[in-house]
């Protein structure tokens, strides 16, 4: 039978009012990430009784008049009069700060949203919510304004229904930036989350466009281990370890599959919240994992008594994980919930997975010898790598001392507002030396394209002199020896042609980075500079003015701005001039690379702050990136052709050089 769920089960902790005047205490911006956080607060609450057993289906509906709606089938928040408000408990819950099931009794065991402020967060920023709860056969009604209540509730019918339907509008005074959902972030977040909880049913529609997807995983994160190795391939076929045991009132569930890349793909989960800085889940997995795979490979004389033990490193490549904790009280770190710290919850993955993973591994000694291979295959280059150091990088290269003879460095030493340009061919190095401010920004030419560092371990980066160039002037060293904190430029700027060679060589130091580097990347230290890819000249001589225009679509909404402009002065326009004749321009020059450009043009387009456009390098989805850059770089060329066939329609041929 299932608990009571009533008025007495919801506790009030403070009061609203601080919300709408730090929005980003509560939700972490207001931009982009900060709209979206908000269809996960109310979308968690709603996989919260499908984590209890009371949901099967949540729906997450964008409307066509910019709102959201999300509905579910649980229980449905009680409506009943909360003994210490003296309102309906559903307005508590949706106007007073810390007001939840989460905080102890009966409400839930287990919960993502720990800290219950999140229904009320998303009402002070909206400028409508408006809510609907079927329970014991009634409709209840309630809206809200600001977060202030504008229709108290009322019953407005029957219904066999039970569940929860929220709308909200994002306020546009809050969120500057954008109100429009994005359709393909809440498709992700939704199939993530029925990979996590076994038996929902995740569905999203789009009014908008007509788009709807639905998620149903029946194998849970067997099925998302899975996913997460498409385009790779497994050793020892396709089998993959599980588990899943309740240890006191917690329960631990693990899925674990390798493959033959060099990278790991590992996601933690505590009560379905993604915690990509790991924790005490974590440190438990590895710890038992490099301690069960050490055993197996001795006791079955893979390893012999003079050779040392494979290292956390050496075992994790080629390692695809999925670890999902549930328990009743998560210790996160912050409302964002990056770390989990609950100190218990160490020792039960190192339990469950000591014991399970052991069994496992003497039921499947294919796979078992295969993983040890691989790792110790890791091994060996480890050591190769770290031999290929010494000779390379010796006597302290990566203190700074040593610097690459071509780095054409800054002379400011506060690296907070130090640039390093990392720039495509001799040329526009040339110009951009010339015209840099050299007080601040340093210059490293790259000579050709990057080694592919998809499938390349440290040995064969130390024997890439570009490579080598790029690790000494970053200062932060590699693989065993990395520290960010000895990251010598603030900015680092990938500033290439913009044609396909440019790209080619930008997606090949993006590789590098998120591979070997993800720390520099998420600290917001990586950027694309954006030079024009147009000129519109006006006048000649010391009259001669430049326009700079930075794509084709630009271009044209320029040129017919200035067409229109010159005809309603009455400016007689000959059509068979070209546009830019048309324009009142003198001549249009098409930058087909930065060595096209001067030293003045390239400072005043591309490196001065004043004027430039960087585009920073975020990683908002490893999962997604990890895919992206596994079918691009990697060794499957069907993966490509595919990946190319199924955009090729999508390409506007003007927009290419050949």
């Amino acid at each position: 039978m299932a608990e009571e769920y009533n008025a007495s089960e919801i506790q009030v902790l403070e009061g609203l009012e601080p919300v709408r005047k730090r929005p980003g205490m509560y939700i972490g911006s207001t931009g982009y990430d900060g709209l979206h956080h908000l269809i996960k607060e109310i979308a968690d609450n709603a996989i919260d009784e499908a984590i209890a057993g009371y949901a099967t289906g949540v729906t997450v509906t964008l409307l066509n008049d910019g709102g959201c709606r999300v509905d579910d089938n649980g229980r449905g928040i009680p409506v009943d009069i909360h003994p210490k408000t003296k309102l309906s408990t559903l307005e508590t819950v949706l106007t007073v700060l810390h007001a939840g099931g989460k905080f102890g009794g009966g409400g839930y065991k287990v919960s993502s949203g720990l800290h219950g402020v999140g229904s009320s967060v998303v009402n002070a920023l909206s400028t409508r919510m408006i809510a609907e709860v079927y329970r014991d056969g009634k409709i209840n009604h309630i809206e809200f304004e600001t977060g202030k209540t504008v229709k108290p509730i009322e019953v407005t019918g029957k219904t066999d229904k039970v569940g929860t339907s929220i709308t909200f509008y994002p306020d546009p005074t809050i969120f500057k930036e954008t109100t429009t959902f994005d359709y393909d972030w809440v498709v992700n977040y939704l199939r993530h989350q029925a990979y996590l909880t076994k038996g929902i049913l995740a569905t999203v529609h789009d009014e908008r466009t007509g788009k709807s997807e639905s998620f149903y995983f029946e194998g849970g994160i067997k099925s998302y281990v899975r996913r997460l190795n498409e385009g790779k391939e497994v050793l020892g076929g396709g089998d993959i370890f599980y588990v899943e045991k309740q240890i006191e009132d917690s329960v631990v569930e693990i899925a674990v599959q390798y493959n033959d890349s060099l990278a790991e793909t590992m996601r933690p989960f505590a009560n379905n919240v993604l915690t990509p800085d790991g924790g005490m889940h974590v440190i438990g997995f590895r710890t038992a994992l490099n301690r069960v795979i050490n055993d197996y490979a001795r006791k079955n004389g893979l390893l012999k008594e003079k050779d040392e033990n494979l290292t956390g490193d050496d075992i994790k490549e080629g390692l695809a994980a999925v670890i999902l904790v549930k328990l009743p009280d998560p210790q996160f770190e912050g409302q964002t919930k990056n770390k989990l710290g609950n100190p218990e919850v160490r020792g039960y993955v190192d339990k469950v997975m000591s014991e399970y993973f052991s069994y496992y591994l003497e039921e499947h000694p294919d796979i078992a010898k295969a993983i040890v291979q691989k790792a110790t295959l890791a091994a060996r280059a480890r050591k190769a790598a770290r031999a290929a150091r010494d000779n390379v990088l010796r006597k302290n290269a990566f203190d700074g001392l040593n610097l690459p003879s071509k780095l054409a460095d800054c002379s400011s030493r506060d690296r907070t507002e130090c640039e390093l340009f990392i720039v495509e061919g001799n040329s526009a190095a040339g110009s951009a030396k010339e015209g840099r401010d050299s007080k601040i920004q340093a210059i490293l030419p790259l000579r050709g394209k990057v080694l592919n560092t998809e499938r390349a371990r440290l040995d064969k980066m130390y024997a890439n002199a570009e490579l080598v160039s790029l690790i000494k002037a970053l200062g932060v060293g590699i693989g065993d020896a990395f520290n960010i904190d000895g990251l010598r430029y603030y900015k680092i700027v990938f500033m290439t042609d913009a044609d396909v060679d440019g790209a080619h060589i930008s997606t090949l130091l993006l590789t590098f980075f998120f591979r070997y580097m993800p720390e520099v990347i998420k600290a917001g230290h990586v950027y694309l500079a954006k030079p024009p890819l147009f000129g519109l000249i006006k006048g000649t001589g010391s009259q001669r003015k430049i326009e700079y225009i930075y794509n084709e679509e630009a271009l044209e909404q320029t040129l017919t701005k200035r067409i229109e402009e010159r005809k309603a002065a009455g400016t007689k326009i000959n059509p068979e001039d070209e546009r830019f004749k048309q324009a009142g321009y003198t001549a249009q020059q098409r930058f087909k690379g930065l060595g096209e450009m001067d030293a003045a043009q390239l400072w005043e387009t591309t490196m001065n702050p004043k004027n430039r456009t960087l585009i920073r390098v975020n990683i908002e989805d490893a999962e997604k990136a990890d895919a992206i850059f596994t079918k691009l770089m990697g060794n499957e060329a069907e993966l490509r052709k595919n990946f190319i066939q199924s955009r090729a329609a999508t390409v506007d041929l003007d927009d290419l050089d050949f």
